[in-house]
């Protein structure tokens, strides 16, 4: 499972965690702006914005996890299963994998606004990346500097929310998510006045007592209550430092360890990486489960006018500062 946040004060980001039990040998990668995108049942792509985000490292085609483009525009994958349902071809329609969801969007929109028109035409087809690789169930936050919503194909059709809450887990579908915070809309950041009963001098024994009730568990309804409530009342100074350091603060206060929830024999799910974009200066910044490190490329740093793909190994080994 996964949780995706924006996150606001001078500039604007756009993070994740990536929790799943394997890895892909996942690596940055930049697609300058004259990649070819060619796509299953769309006409490809020749020239688009450039993209910086994470994929895995599988053949030479940019299956992205989480990425934005230069124009400040990010979206993420997350898991959805037994929610989302992909479409047969349909006439008329962009007929587009999800695999090739994000560099779609990412490619020729610089605004949600813009995304939107594509989405009106848009039919996610249910078309195999491979027949090792098959797909994911996923559905999508999509954000810039403004606003974000959420993208679900669902037996219903496809689904898109205005997310005021700026955060996204995996199932239930995000209506319910929502409606699901009207639950614990007693939690607070101050202290709480006694409604127990006037007859009982109740103690305020620790602070935080406010948050009482904030879910705690790995479910993704959990997830979802307690990092919305972390990143609407999270509080950052204004510089980069402090920016992408808060942003990882919010995005640990869901992360998973490793050995809390098996999935196999063996097989733990875990918080892999999470990553944390300037969606201002277009830098892209990771730290992973074996290296707490935070690791930043920059977008711009790189010739954006190539045709070949640019990528940089993660960086998942314990880096650690010795003071004496």
């Amino acid at each position: 499972m996964c949780t995706a946040i924006t996150f606001s004060t001078k500039d604007h980001y756009f993070g994740r965690n990536f929790d799943y039990e394997i890895s892909y040998n996942e690596v940055v990668t930049i697609t300058p702006r004259n990649y070819k995108f060619v796509f299953r049942k769309a006409d490809s792509i020749d020239s688009h914005y450039a993209i910086i985000g994470i994929t895995a490292n599988i053949e030479s085609y940019p299956l992205y996890y989480d990425a934005m483009n230069e124009k400040g525009l990010a979206m993420a994958g997350l898991n959805f299963p037994d929610n989302a349902d992909y479409k047969p071809f349909a006439e008329g329609k962009d007929n587009i994998t999800p695999f090739e969801f994000i560099p779609w969007i990412l490619g020729q929109c610089a605004t949600v606004a813009e995304a939107k028109n594509l989405l009106a035409r848009i039919n996610l087809v249910n078309i195999n990346f491979s027949s090792e690789l098959p797909l994911s169930p996923l559905h999508w936050l999509l954000a810039d500097k403004k606003e974000a919503v959420v993208i679900e194909s669902v037996k219903e059709g496809l689904k898109i929310y205005d997310n005021p809450t700026g955060v996204l887990t995996n199932n239930p579908p995000f209506d319910y998510q929502i409606f699901n915070l009207n639950n614990y809309r007693t939690l607070s950041t101050f202290t709480p006045d006694n409604h127990f009963s006037d007859q009982l001098d109740l103690d305020v024994y620790s602070r935080g007592m406010g948050g009482i009730g904030l879910p705690g568990d790995l479910s993704s309804a959990s997830r979802f209550v307690k990092v919305a409530f972390t990143r609407l009342n999270s509080v950052s100074g204004d510089s980069e430092s402090e920016s992408i350091s808060q942003s990882f603060h919010i995005l640990g206060s869901v992360e998973q360890q490793m050995g809390l929830c098996v999935v196999g024999n063996q097989k733990y799910e875990h918080t892999i990486y999470s990553s944390c974009c300037n969606l201002d200066k277009g830098i892209y910044y990771y730290r992973t489960y074996n290296n707490s490190q935070i690791t930043g490329v920059d977008l711009n740093k790189e010739n954006l006018e190539g045709e070949q793909l640019i990528t940089y190994p993660i960086t998942d080994k314990q880096e650690i500062k010795m003071s004496n």
